[in-house]
């Protein structure tokens, strides 16, 4: 009986490995093809003595599995999970009363082939457990804190808009204080130290990871915007202002408005080019760069900026009038932190 190496193919299927990966593991197959040849044109020659009999040949071939099973279970270590399917996720409740969705730890691939925009190159990418929250900050959680609200759309259930990046790495910290949590921000360079237990803004890959909740497609719900509506207030169903925070459909993981209402601030800094480059866990963006990435597209935005996959970027100390003079309350945020012991 002939022996033939345990073959890729189903990873490949799965969509797990990149196209990099399944190349090498390519060479890997036929290396292993050719060695499996090798021993066994050997076992064939050690037949022909009645000294070894069968037992050289069934010695050989334990070997050849053993080293099979061993190769098979290294590369399932070395892949990492992929994102979990969609379903509702664990919810808890901060003390300072926000509810925040827990994020299991998992792979998925970043950006998009089907997009014409230059900055989205495909790249897989792992990110660790964390907790992000359910809805965007509101007016009256960002006034508690930090006692003022800069919104030009004055309602304390809208998200706080009109938010520079660095207002939104200084709610963070007050809201970690609060909470007897490590601050992850510091004052005087605004660096974030990831290992912090307070409160922070999410990374980009974490951000879209989120969003996307499990899916491939350029929604969350699927492809195409016909749904949008029913997930998102953006251009076509709001026409004046933001709107109070889970007014629409949540994601398949009970995270509400990642579409539309607001633009969302990120950690990272912006880099055209950095897919192609950035680490595959937990990306934390370049090391510094002139401005800011955004997620989410805002209640003014046309439903191909609402995509998973679209980015944005804008000046850390912009106002609304980088985006225009007549119309405020674009950008906000949510928070995210790590899992403790994930």
């Amino acid at each position: 009986m002939t022996i033939m190496p345990q073959t890729t193919a189903p990873l490949c299927a799965a969509g797990l490995l990149t196209r990099r990966e399944r190349a090498s593991i390519s060479q890997q197959d036929a290396s292993s093809a050719r060695w499996v040849r090798s021993k066994t044109r050997r076992g064939k020659r050690a037949t022909s003595h009645k000294a070894l009999g069968s037992c050289g040949s069934k010695t050989a071939l334990a070997s050849i599995i053993l080293l099979l099973a061993l190769c098979a279970a290294s590369c399932k270590q070395e892949n990492p999970p992929a994102a979990p399917a969609a379903g509702a996720l664990p919810v808890i409740t901060t003390a300072g009363g926000a509810t925040m969705v827990a994020i299991p730890a998992g792979s998925f691939e970043m950006g998009s082939s089907a997009s014409r925009e230059k900055d989205e190159t495909p790249h897989r990418v792992y990110v660790n457990a964390f907790y992000m929250d359910q809805y965007e900050v509101t007016q009256e959680h960002f006034e508690k804190l930090l006692g003022r609200n800069p919104s030009r759309w004055k309602e304390p259930k809208n998200p706080v808009e009109q938010i520079r990046w660095k207002d939104a790495a200084e709610y963070s910290n007050a809201r970690s204080r609060r909470e007897g949590l490590a601050p992850a921000y510091d004052p005087k360079t605004w660096r974030c130290d990831f290992a912090a237990a307070g409160y922070r803004l999410p990374t980009e890959a974490e951000w879209e990871y989120a969003c996307r909740a499990g899916a491939r497609t350029e929604y969350s719900f699927g492809d195409g915007p016909a749904a949008l509506g029913e997930h998102a207030w953006f251009k076509e169903n709001c026409t004046r202002s933001p709107q109070p925070v889970g007014g629409r459909k949540p994601n398949p993981w009970g995270l509400y408005d990642m579409y539309g209402n607001v633009w969302e601030w990120c950690h990272d800094f912006y880099g055209d080019d950095y897919y192609r480059s950035s680490p595959e866990k937990d990306p934390s963006g370049p090391p510094a760069g002139e401005t800011r990435v955004l997620r989410g597209g805002c209640w003014n935005s046309r439903a191909s900026m609402c995509r998973s996959a679209y980015r944005n970027d804008e000046n850390p100390g912009y106002t609304d009038a980088c985006f225009g003079r007549d119309v405020h309350g674009f950008v906000g945020f949510r928070c995210v932190r790590s899992q403790p012991g994930k």
